[in-house]
């Protein structure tokens, strides 16, 4: 049904009703008749006004619902959808169109003034407080656009044309008029101002929303709780922000959590980051960055797949001349206890740092390490975090916790935890490490490298560690690519099924905010920008996508040149011994590992992890006591699935051995 104009009849309905409207032909409606003007009560219009049918009844608690309508509220330059309730606004709307089944009740104010961006065009001074690495906001930004933008300034004629697109995105997007979808709830908050909600959202206590925009829809609503203070933000789907929690400048990507007071400004939250009691400043939180500690402050780093630990902090301040310096934990790296970090400082993949540190470290290329602080002093124990039980069991939970809905992802994750981009730094790391034993001398008691001290023991078995996991790497990549071998193949089938698919994959590979790529497509992306070839936010985002699709195809174009440079064989004249040897190495290596998982495992269920346990009772009820809280050590479902790997594994590799057989 068309809108039509008010008839004289209900026009004085509405007014003996309390309504007041300087113009009642501004006012159109697209009733069938004169039933919904009852439902309307002491409003004034102005502006241009369309009214929906105003049919049923809103549900607002257990046993509690109230007809739709509008009461007591000031509208101007308002469209409402189908089956609203307006009701209690103490000053007024003005310049909002609403979409059907919004609830809007006991709110302050909520307005557009003049052309607003809802957050897009925002520009956020990530990594460096003072400017120079920031980011320009669209809520369809991913990660990994963020990480080009912020860390390949060299590249100064992509940057430009990174703002141009966003800036571009912002212009098309603006709008002197605000706009809420369908299924709405808006209730108890104070003023929203430029602020833009997509379908089933929940906005409920929230005390001022200035300039943003909240990216819901029905596959992954979005909630806005009590006490939360957000100006030039952006919320995608799926995600909580609520308890008093305060952003300025900050977008927080699909399924994160802010709250509890936690409280951010010029940071990037991306997919199923968690914030909660502490603070954040000009922080890169990728994926799954998580920190719960109100003692913990992150300031001017990068992170992705990192747990902060209570009273975490770094360190970004020359006094003289502000707060220049960033920091760089890459993905996995974690933070214990009171550990502090003095930047400029880069930690390597899946290490943890312990105790405090001010020396300016950079272990890019000494993964799965500890940093320890010791009388002052780094010592670094290269490779150890491979046998632990907590990176394991990381990298098996980070997958379950994805608690995006959303069927438009905006971030592609790479969950492995041995991907090219950490075997080619296990390489690094290896040469590294035999360079120090060859120039210090084999009998050094201390090794030292980039600001840190190595011991003895700790560099032979750091070498050790890097070669069981390179040998499990390449193996793997070896057993998926031989998988539909048939038995007796000749050595010339062999060579024919390694031949890899694709020439893409060669050379350096890179992490950028989750997702693993070959640093070769990432510059020819960044070369179609340059060349004006890509010049929208979703062009760039669907070459994520298909790096992100062909992952393994581009793993393996990588993994066959490793084989020459790290055992020492051709590919192209590989003999089925050769292989056989290989899987040989493969088993041993994942066994290998898997043991030392299995052992350092077993330390959580030793006597002295039991302090605490018994209160009052002798050892067997310590033990008994234990048991009832933390299950025994034989039915720990972890230590049971190593186990099962193990003998999985095992038969992988006799399979394909016996395959290998004539």
């Amino acid at each position: 049904m068309e809108f039509r104009n008010l008839s004289s009849a209900e026009i004085s309905s509405l007014e003996k009703n309390g309504c007041l409207c300087e113009d009642w032909n501004k006012v159109l409606v697209n009733w069938g008749d004169e039933s919904y003007v009852g439902r309307i009560c002491d409003v004034t219009f102005s502006g241009d006004i369309r009214l929906g049918k105003f049919e049923g009844d809103v549900k607002m608690g257990e046993g509690i619902s109230i007809r739709c309508g509008i009461r007591h509220a000031y509208l101007h330059n308002v469209s409402v959808g189908d089956g609203c309730l307006i009701r209690k606004v103490g000053e007024y709307i003005s310049n909002y169109n609403f979409g059907s089944r919004c609830i809007v009740d006991n709110i302050d104010v909520m307005a557009v003034e003049g052309k607003c961006y809802f957050g897009n065009g925002v520009e956020v001074s990530v990594l460096n407080e003072t400017g120079g690495r920031e980011v320009v906001m669209t809520d369809n930004l991913s990660a990994h656009t963020a990480y080009i933008m912020a860390l390949y300034r060299h590249r100064s004629r992509l940057h430009g044309k990174l703002r141009n697109i966003a800036s571009k995105y912002a212009e098309e997007n603006s709008s002197e008029r605000g706009t809420v979808g369908n299924d709405v709830s808006i209730r108890n908050c104070g003023s929203i101002m430029g602020v833009k909600i997509g379908d089933c959202a929940s906005l409920f206590g929230a005390s001022r929303l200035f300039n943003g925009t909240i990216r819901s829809n029905v596959y992954a609503p979005v909630f806005v709780g009590s006490g939360v203070k957000a100006s030039d933000f952006i919320i995608c789907s799926g995600s909580k922000v609520e308890d008093g929690a305060m952003l300025t400048r900050c977008f927080v990507g699909q399924a994160c959590i802010l709250g509890h007071g936690y409280s951010a400004s010029d940071s990037l939250f991306f997919s199923n980051c968690q914030g909660e009691n502490g603070e954040a400043c000009a922080i890169f939180a990728g994926p799954f960055t998580v920190t719960h500690h109100k003692s913990t402050l992150l300031i001017a780093g990068m992170f992705s797949f990192m747990n902060a630990g209570s009273g975490s902090n770094q360190s970004n301040h020359m006094y003289k001349l502000g707060p220049i310096h960033q920091g760089i934990l890459e993905r996995g790296a974690k933070t214990a206890s009171d550990s502090y970090i003095l930047w400029p400082s880069r930690v390597g993949a899946f290490s943890l740092v312990m105790g405090r540190h001010v020396t300016h470290s950079d272990t890019t290329n000494l993964p799965f390490s500890y940093l320890i602080e010791q009388n002052n002093t780094t010592y670094l124990v290269p490779g150890v975090n491979l046998r632990s039980v907590g990176t394991i069991r990381d990298a098996q939970k980070w997958p379950k916790r994805d608690a995006r809905k959303d069927p438009e992802v905006m971030d592609y994750i790479n969950y492995n935890l041995l991907s090219p981009f950490t075997i080619q730094k296990m390489m690094k790391g290896l040469k590294t490490l035999r360079n120090l034993l060859y120039a210090s001398g084999e009998l050094s008691d201390i090794y030292s490298f980039h600001s840190t001290k190595i011991r003895n023991s700790s560099l032979r078995k750091g070498i050790g560690f890097y070669e069981t996991g390179i040998r499990k790497f390449l193996g793997n990549s070896i057993i998926k690519r031989l998988e539909n071998l048939p038995a007796g193949a000749s050595d010339e089938e062999i060579r024919a099924m390694l031949v890899p698919d694709t020439g893409i994959g060669h050379g350096d590979w890179v992490d950028i905010s989750g997702l693993i790529a070959p640093k070769s497509e990432v510059s020819s992306l960044m070369d179609g920008i340059e060349s004006g070839e890509i010049t929208s936010v979703e062009q760039i985002n669907e070459c994520f996508k298909v790096m992100h699709k062909n992952y393994y195809t581009y793993e393996w174009t990588w993994a066959y040149d490793k084989i020459r440079e790290f055992f020492g064989i051709e590919p192209a004249a590989i003999t089925a011994e050769q292989v056989t040897d290989i899987v040989g190495q493969w088993k041993e290596a994942v066994i290998g590992l898997d043991r030392m998982v299995y052992e350092d495992a077993k330390k959580e269920f030793s006597l002295s992890s039991m302090t605490g346990f018994g209160m009052d009772g002798a050892k067997e009820e310590k033990e008994l006591d234990f048991e009832q809280v933390r299950g025994d050590f034989e039915s720990n479902t972890f230590v049971n699935a190593v186990i099962d790997h193990i003998e999985k594994k095992s038969a992988l590799g006799d399979d394909l051995i016996s395959r290998l057989k004539r």
